[in-house]
């Protein structure tokens, strides 16, 4: 998070790691409530899950993962599979790192409008898969 002296290594072992650390998952809380969008790429739904952000919420995560999160999540938490992304409102989650582009291009269409994310994807040569 920036301004708080700490890197949060995302995805792969990183998330497994800091999903304990309670100076980020305490952050991590505070922060999201005054956020507009929370977001979550691959194993980062591990963290978003020991922040207590996930309660109540759908949420996608790497298919490697899932049975971690089933174990960090709460039991009203429902893990999607097969998904490429997820969007609850305020908490959108992804599957795997490429489908992380496809919930960013999702959320640029969402904020900025659809045209906007095609555009985006097509100056990044990205085949937009429209969902």
């Amino acid at each position: 998070m920036p301004g708080s002296g700490h890197r949060i290594n995302s995805g792969r072992w990183g998330s497994r790691k800091e999903m304990n650390n309670k100076t980020i998952t305490e952050s991590l809380t505070k922060v999201s409530h005054k956020a507009e969008l929370v977001l979550s790429v691959c194993t980062g739904a591990l963290i978003l899950a020991q922040s207590n952000l996930l309660e109540d919420q759908s949420v996608s995560t790497n298919r490697l993962v899932i049975e971690e999160l089933k174990k960090a999540a709460t039991n009203s938490c429902e893990i999607v599979e097969s998904v490429r992304y997820v969007d609850n409102g305020k908490i959108i989650t992804s599957a795997g790192v490429s489908a992380g582009i496809d919930m960013s291009l999702y959320v640029v269409g969402k904020l900025l409008g659809k045209e906007r994310a095609v555009q985006t994807a097509l100056l990044m040569e990205y085949d937009l898969k429209q969902t």
